[in-house]
């Protein structure tokens, strides 16, 4: 199955239903969607970080409570969180409580601030222009070789967690390659 045809009529890739849900609004309106915009590149960074290790669909549904533990992903606000921010998170039972990974967000919103070049720069160097979309889930890898050296900047830049599987993410979240499959109204 390569789509599926929403309640709205619109055919979606498969992995969000009929649409009628905050995934499908996801799909719809941002996942796959080129964005340069600090706040939600750093969310995606952030998510993808989180999902390390546990499904999409865990990560997906505390995607709001992430949102307030980072302050709306404000770059800036979580780059001044102290280690007493980091211990209240820890016991904040609405996010996903992995002080590791707690950590690597506030340390990546740091490295966001100083790196060079610029996160938004770095994707957009690595934006994949594909002439036909993938024929099916099943046809889309987990990593490439482009984010392999991606992932390999980002760390060389101080970003934490960011292997080549959760910056191939990162760059379906945020549009660098467009992974929405053939068929669906968004590929």
């Amino acid at each position: 199955m390569s789509v599926v045809v929403g309640h709205d009529g619109k055919p979606r890739c498969p992995w969000v239903g009929d649409g009628d849900s905050p995934l499908g609004r996801y799909h719809d309106d941002v996942w796959g969607r080129r964005t340069y915009d600090e706040s939600a590149l750093f969310e995606a960074l952030t998510l993808g970080v989180f999902e390390v290790g546990l499904s999409w669909a865990v990560v997906f549904g505390k995607r709001d409570a992430f949102r307030v533990a980072f302050h709306g992903f404000a770059v800036a606000e979580v780059a001044a969180m102290t280690e007493r921010d980091v211990d209240r998170l820890v016991l904040d039972a609405s996010i996903i409580r992995n002080r590791g990974k707690i950590q690597a967000t506030v340390d990546n919103a740091r490295a966001m601030l100083s790196a060079s070049p610029s996160l938004a720069a770095l994707a957009k160097s690595y934006e994949v222009n594909r002439k036909r979309p993938p024929r099916s889930v099943a046809d889309l890898p987990k990593s490439t070789p482009q984010a392999e050296a991606f992932a390999k900047q980002l760390k060389a830049q101080g970003y934490r967690f960011v292997g080549p599987t959760s910056v191939y993410a990162f760059m379906q979240n945020t549009g660098v390659v467009n992974d929405h499959v053939r068929g669906c109204f968004r590929a």
